[in-house]
């Protein structure tokens, strides 16, 4: 029989497991904490849809659980679920694309996971640009690989001018478009200027799609549309409102495709088999998920005018996604404390800037309108006479 003995040497830690925290998901516990208690919480920190999944999905998910063992499936997953994403491609972007180019993954971050292990090795430079989205950074660092941030100008739009700066050519680029936390868009010609940049130059463009199909101008377009050789990710959270069913997928240039099968193979298994019978449907219900995008454009257009009202003069663009990313400067340079007080003295939830942007970020808030539009109206309202008092 083995003995516990307290003390001894002690044991390794992985430097790994020292990335920032993502404080978004601190703030969201802390609201939670909150509405345990029964106070008034007005969610804006969450980047969710405040809606389920559309009722197709939801219908496709009780079939599948009624006729289906929901066993394992392959590791890039159900082939009629990659063709059904390659059929949506060819509805919404003209593509021609194979279905063996899909890979149905566990959630982006699946996604994201795969393509950084398939493309880049420790050490590999990896450009992105600031601010962005953490789990980039985070997720690259924790790899090995050393993080190029390029800080944006105040159109918050990457482009080809800014990639001539450097001073070296980096392995990859990651580059959003709808972008979080910003909601600012690439236009397509600077998009294929991008694309065409980095094929010169050899390096690998990840490209992050998952808020299109939610714009309110002109439609994003995909890096597939310039060329074959970016990885390509996206997921059925955002538009198609299936965050806690972790599912996404990449398109997955050829000479990537068996590393990533293997990979994805080892570390996952497969993705969530539920997930995917349910998403098959997914495909059905663009005229409910339209519906959402209408109403996100509703409460965008009530946040940006309500901010003006307060003060607040200088906003990230906000054309596609569904957030609005704040200079709050006139009230804080600690956008992390600016947060905590906010949610313990009003209930209003707020992302503080510093998860996506370390530098600058401590004057900045970002603020999500996905939710219910009385809700965000009423948050306004709150907001706006808290900050009177501060």
């Amino acid at each position: 029989m083995s003995t516990f003995v307290a003390g001894g040497p002690s044991l390794p830690i992985a430097s790994r497991g020292a990335v920032p925290p993502f404080h978004v998901m601190r703030v969201l516990a802390a609201a939670a904490a909150r509405r345990a208690t029964g106070a008034d919480v007005y969610d804006l920190s969450a980047g969710q849809p405040s809606t389920p999944a559309p009722g197709p999905v939801l219908a496709a998910a009780r079939q599948a659980l009624a006729r289906d063992r929901i066993g394992y499936t392959a590791p890039l997953g159900l082939p009629e679920l990659r063709a059904a994403i390659a059929g949506h491609y060819r509805r919404d972007y003209g593509l021609d694309i194979e279905a063996s180019s899909v890979v149905v993954t566990t959630g982006s971050s699946g996604g994201f996971l795969a393509a950084f292990l398939a493309a880049f090795d420790p050490g590999d430079a990896v450009v992105l640009p600031r601010p962005g989205y953490p789990a980039y950074r985070n997720m690259l660092s924790a790899l090995g690989c050393r993080v190029i941030e390029l800080p944006l100008a105040a159109d918050f739009r990457l482009d080809v001018a800014l990639l001539e700066t450097l001073d070296e050519v980096p392995a990859g680029v990651v580059l959003a478009s709808p972008a979080n936390p910003t909601g600012s868009m690439v236009v397509a010609a600077e998009l294929a200027a991008l694309v065409r940049w980095c094929d010169a130059h050899g390096v690998r463009l990840i490209s992050d799609e998952i808020y299109h199909r939610i714009t309110f101008g002109a439609a994003a377009e995909s890096a597939w549309q310039a060329s074959r050789r970016p990885v390509v990710v996206n997921s059925f959270s955002k538009y198609f409102c299936m965050t806690g069913w972790r599912l996404g997928w990449l398109l997955s240039p050829p000479e990537l495709l068996e590393s990533i099968d293997r990979l994805v193979g080892n570390f996952a298994l497969c993705p969530p088999t539920l997930s995917q019978h349910a998403a098959l449907a997914a495909f059905e219900a663009y005229d409910e998920l339209d519906a959402n995008v209408a109403r996100y454009r509703v409460n965008r257009d009530l946040m940006l005018e309500r901010l003006a009202a307060m003060g607040v003069e200088q906003v990230a663009p906000a054309d596609g996604a569904f957030y609005v990313y704040a200079d709050m400067s006139r009230w804080t340079a600690d956008s992390l404390d600016f947060a905590y007080r906010l949610l313990a003295e009003t209930g209003v939830a707020v992302a503080p800037g510093v998860d996506f942007d370390p530098v600058d970020g401590g004057r900045f808030i970002r603020m999500c309108f996905a939710g219910d539009t009385d809700r965000i109206s009423n948050a306004m309202d709150v907001l706006g006479d808290w900050l009177t008092s501060v």
